[in-house]
């Protein structure tokens, strides 16, 4: 579960069949090796603005976004499906219900307006401020480094233990994660950087070697 500072709306239980459209996802095939990320400059007042999108359609959501010219992230992982009696690597959604895009708050109202009484996508809200969640820049672009990675053993997790927070904190200098901050855990017995989202989610890398890393004070 997501953690309590989000004012989350109820979803109803997927179905079979949503289930298994979902997991379809995107297939080795047609993908570049990375997630879609369409890119637009940094300027005014755009931050990272977390999106809550209903019955896993945030694949949707963030090709329209794109279509836009709005730069969005939808972490994705790989997965093997039997499909039509043939086991197939799909590329899908780490995290369900969840797109993250780079805009300004009143183009993104705007855009979940447009969708009407029964919008599909809605803003996280934060429970102290009672605004729209908005995720710090550096946090924000760590997390996408290390998830475009798309490394098989990569971690996801939506419900942090505290114990993991008391990591040292560090900063990679070398190697596929150089420069991302975070902190150092161990997780399948195997030495990793924890990169968080604060109060939502984290993603732990694959194995970082002592020497790649230095102490941030």
């Amino acid at each position: 579960m997501l953690k309590d500072n989000l004012l989350l709306d109820s979803a109803r239980p997927f179905s079979d069949e949503e289930k298994d459209e979902k997991i379809q996802g995107r297939s080795e095939s047609n993908v570049s090796g990375v997630p879609d990320l369409c890119h637009i400059s940094a300027a005014g007042n755009k931050m990272w603005h977390v999106l809550r999108v209903s019955y896993s359609r945030e694949l949707k959501i963030q090709d329209a976004l794109c279509s836009r010219g709005v730069r969005t992230f939808v972490p994705m992982i790989w997965r093997r499906k039997e499909v039509a009696g043939k086991v197939k690597k799909l590329l899908v959604p780490a995290v369900n219900n969840l797109c993250f895009a780079f805009s300004d708050r009143v183009f993104l109202e705007n855009f979940i307006r447009s969708y009407g009484e029964n919008a599909p996508v809605h803003f996280y809200w934060e429970r102290a401020s009672r605004s729209p969640m908005v995720v710090p820049s550096k946090a924000m672009e760590d997390f996408i480094k290390v998830s475009t990675t798309l490394d098989e053993d990569l971690i996801y997790m939506t419900a942090i233990s505290p114990k993991l927070r008391e990591g040292q904190s560090v900063k990679v200098k070398s190697g596929a994660f150089a420069g991302i901050e975070g902190k150092i855990v161990r997780i399948r017995k195997s030495r990793r950087i924890m990169v968080e989202i604060p109060g939502m989610l984290a993603v732990a890398t694959t194995f970082v070697r002592p020497e790649d890393v230095e102490i941030v004070e």
